[in-house]
């Protein structure tokens, strides 16, 4: 840290180079700092609060989240802080978690027909890990790694020159400002569910949701309300009161208020991720409502994928031109995500019509069309059968596989296109992750055998590297990939899988799921997309290599 000319009240401003400065330091923003700074690159981060989310707010981490955490070596440390949601995975429709029960479905993989498509898209389980206690776990992965994280700084100024970035940072408590010279960039930011209606009722309004956090003494109370009535009562004693409602908790049973807060419904997602030198990721690029549960798993995929574009071009390994590929592939993600949630969250819509509630009636009227619900009364019938149509579409919601680990960059300047379609969808792409070995798609998970010991291909890969993965006849690539390495200075492991290789095949696993040839070859960036492949070994390995490797660092 270097003095400089600057002054703010009388008083000399500091200054600070950094290489990436990241604006907000929750889920998105720790992640980034994190990964860029195992890269060796110089993290500034910055929020303007007193520290990590005190709110548990996200919670439902999928397979790809935990793939990412598996990959920072903190997989273990996130399960310690949760539980398995396919142990607790149900979503209960009752009138309070004493009350009458109304329906159920199985959600995020815990269902019997579930588990083998979850268990084979993954070697990893979804989590319930609250966003209060995985921020920590992440804050304390980033400094360990080196970055700089400041709590109560924001950012009040900023300028762009096609050179650098220059921030101006203020730290709130004492008023003291530094000047930030960014020599590079910018970065911005039993049942596990129970829905609670209730006789008189509308949809949302009045009803709420009640999500498990840590078995069974802590939760959070999600309660609905229309703004036309004016705001909602938010002291303790009305909180405590509608949760002792919901969760059937006696008088006798103390309840605490450990946070509160207000929240509302956005279907908003940036048209530009990028802008020169600054970059948008996370809350500040995509926001919309928590059902399906792909908030904070969106925004631990961005950072996943811009730290190692960052790292490489900083480092001078690849040209400016890569960093355009983040917007190019997170942008039509964001747009899918957002626009998946706000389907489910109207799939909901037709539940509380379905139990005969409306607005405005009393709590006698409603219990009797509910009682009338589960009776041999005329109609009844078709009312339940139409109910578990629109339960079954949580789905969806819960169990969205296809929209979770499915992304596939079919337009981007860090993917060499083979010359072929993507193969066609044979199962409904929302409920279903078809694994797929195209350029642009993600590695399919295999099981392996390394020295006598199940690993995951996944786990094969070095942290932030990118690897070429070969089979049986790859010695004529491992060649290849020493000359390209050696040409572009650039470390390029080679990893053997196949029967009998180093990485054994010993299921088949591998071999049916790759979609090339023995002597063929997979190019794996280091987010585990594919970049380019050879289905088979072309006549010059070294001359396609290298052609390829170019390409994708935008070199050509």
């Amino acid at each position: 840290m270097a003095s400089n000319s600057n002054h703010v009240n009388g008083s000399k401003m500091k200054e600070i180079e950094t290489d990436v400065l990241i604006v907000g330091a929750g889920v998105v923003g720790l992640s980034l700092a994190a990964l860029l700074a195992e890269q060796g690159i110089r993290v500034f981060a910055v929020a303007k609060h007193s520290g990590t989310s005190p709110s548990p707010r996200a919670h439902v981490t999928n397979q790809r989240t935990m793939e990412v955490f598996r990959d920072m070596g903190i997989e273990k440390r996130i399960q310690a802080s949760g539980t398995c949601l396919a142990d607790v995975g149900n979503l209960v429709m009752a009138t309070s978690l004493t009350g009458m029960e109304i329906g159920r479905y199985s959600c995020y993989g815990g269902g019997d027909h579930q588990l083998t498509d979850f268990a084979k898209a993954s070697p990893c389980q979804m989590w319930n890990a609250s966003q209060n206690l995985l921020e920590p776990v992440l804050l304390v992965q980033a400094r360990e790694k080196g970055a700089d994280i400041r709590f109560y700084h924001e950012l009040v100024d900023i300028e762009q020159s096609d050179e650098c970035v220059v921030g101006r940072v203020r730290e709130r408590t004492s008023g003291a400002e530094y000047t930030m010279d960014l020599a590079r960039y910018v970065a911005h930011r039993p049942a596990c569910i129970y829905w609670m209606l209730q006789p008189g009722d509308e949809y949302w309004v009045g009803s709420g949701t009640c999500i498990l956090k840590r078995p069974w003494d802590e939760w959070v109370v999600n309660r609905q309300y229309n703004a036309a009535d004016g705001e909602p009562d938010m002291s303790d004693e009305s909180i405590i009161a509608h949760a002792r409602k919901v969760l059937g908790i006696p008088d006798s049973l103390p309840v605490r208020v450990k946070h509160k807060g207000k929240w509302q419904v956005n279907h908003v997602v940036a048209n530009e991720y990028q802008r020169g030198r600054i970059f948008l990721a996370g809350d500040a690029a995509h926001r919309h409502p928590p059902s399906s549960g792909l908030g904070s798993n969106t925004c631990v995929q961005d950072a996943y994928n811009l730290a190692w574009k960052l790292a490489l071009v900083i480092k001078g390994k690849a040209s400016a031109k890569l960093l355009e590929s983040f917007h190019q592939e997170r942008q039509p993600v964001g747009q899918q995500v957002v626009d998946h949630a706000i389907m489910t969250l109207h799939d909901m819509a037709a539940i509380p019509k379905a139990f005969g509630f409306v607005r405005g009636q009393s709590r006698e009227e409603g219990f009797a069309s509910l009682n009338e619900l589960f009776s041999d009364a005329d109609g009844a019938a078709e009312r339940r059968k139409f109910l578990r149509e629109q339960i079954e579409l949580g789905n969806r919601r819960s169990n969205a596989l296809g929209v979770q680990l499915g992304h596939r960059y079919a337009s981007s300047c860090a993917v060499v296109d083979d010359g072929t379609p993507f193969p066609a969808h044979q199962r409904d792409p929302i409920l279903y992750y078809e694994a797929t070995t195209h350029p642009g798609a993600y590695v399919p998970h295999a099981w392996l055998e390394l020295d006598q010991k199940r690993i995951s291909i996944l786990d094969v890969f070095e942290q932030g590297k990118f690897g070429l993965v070969v089979g049986i006849g790859g010695e004529l690539w491992k060649t290849a990939a020493a000359t390209v390495s050696k040409e572009l200075d650039f470390e390029l492991p080679v990893y053997d899988v196949g029967h009998r290789c180093t990485y054994d095949d010993v299921l088949g696993e591998w071999s049916s799921r790759r979609e090339i040839s023995d002597r063929g070859a997979l190019l794996v960036r280091p987010d585990r997309h594919i970049a380019w492949r050879s289905a088979a070994r072309p006549q010059d390995p070294t001359a396609a290599l290298r052609s390829a490797l170019r390409q994708v660092l935008s070199l050509e």
